[in-house]
């Protein structure tokens, strides 16, 4: 196995780790996710890079690494629905994780028509700015979870009712952005009549 598959599975292997520390509660806990997830992150920037430098790129690190970014992502976006410490409702998890499942469609067909759907910028976007707002909550988090009591309520008010809404919304608004390109610029391979 090269250097960047390695890699694409050590992102999978830290998703249970990332949810055991968010549950588990001990002083610093949202801080410690916080780093597997960041650590996870980096991870997904670099596979890719390493990969197409070197000329390391594999059918099982095509296979697995769309996979484990979408198993990381939506787990976070997953427990941040569940947690009652952020303000986020299922509406924007479901909007993401609907334009996930269309996407694999698409590839998947576009993969039966020997095309490959590459990775646009609006995708790419979306990626990286639904990363930094999940590392930005967990930080929040971390903040509230063991600085709390130094906080104002204007600072709370502030982080819970405006900024982590408005920086789910952000990432939604980039997903379905995204998945209009990808529908758009793959649409021929849709055909209803077969």
């Amino acid at each position: 196995m090269n250097l960047p598959n390695k890699l694409t599975l050590a992102r999978v292997i830290l998703i249970p780790f990332f949810l055991l520390l968010i549950y588990l509660k001990f002083p610093f806990h949202y801080l410690a996710a916080l780093a597997v997830f960041a650590a996870a992150s980096i991870t997904d920037a670099l596979d890719g890079h390493i990969a197409r430098k070197n000329n390391l790129v594999t059918n099982f690190g095509k296979f697995l690494d769309p996979l484990a970014d979408k198993a990381l992502v939506m787990a976070a976006l997953a427990v941040f629905v569940e947690l009652d410490e952020v303000n986020m409702n299922a509406i924007p998890f479901i909007i993401i994780i609907a334009r996930e499942f269309m996407v694999s469609g698409l590839r998947l067909l576009a993969a039966d028509s020997g095309v490959v759907v590459a990775a646009g910028i609006w995708g790419k976007l979306k990626t990286a700015f639904t990363m930094v707002t999940i590392i930005a909550i967990l930080f929040w988090l971390f903040l509230k979870d063991d600085f709390g009591g130094y906080m104002t309520d204007g600072i709370r008010f502030f982080a819970d009712s405006i900024a982590v809404p408005v920086l789910v919304w952000i990432s939604a608004a980039l997903t379905v952005i995204s998945g209009g390109v990808y529908l758009k610029g793959y649409w021929h391979l849709i055909d209803s009549d077969k």
